[in-house]
């Protein structure tokens, strides 16, 4: 159950990190689809976090990462008080809107 709570929180963290690169999601489709999803794993009181990510390109995909990697150590601790030593980050998708637009405009 915990758990449960730390990845909410992690997911939150990062939406909330990745708004502050507005150019760089202009491209990824909005809703809940394609938000951040993540998941945890705590053992006494510290909780170690994977979050995956749907990006746009081209953008500075690490300096994103790293930006979602503080911001989730920095939210989980501020509002459940656990350390997170470690943040995994994995981009599952990257959106261009030159080619999204593309293959939307294809029909078979």
């Amino acid at each position: 159950m915990v758990e449960r709570v730390v990845a909410k929180v992690a997911a939150q963290a990062a939406r909330e990190a990745l708004r502050t690169w507005p150019a760089a999601l202009a491209a990824v489709p909005p809703g809940p689809g394609h938000w951040p999803r993540a998941s945890a794993r705590v053992r006494d009181r510290t909780a170690r976090v994977r979050v995956l990510l749907e990006l746009g390109y081209p953008s500075d995909i690490g300096a994103q990462c790293a930006a979602v990697r503080r911001q989730v150590a920095s939210r989980v601790k501020e509002l459940l008080g656990m350390d997170v030593p470690e943040v995994a980050v994995g981009v599952e998708r990257l959106h261009s809107e030159q080619l999204d637009g593309e293959r939307s405009g294809r029909v078979r």
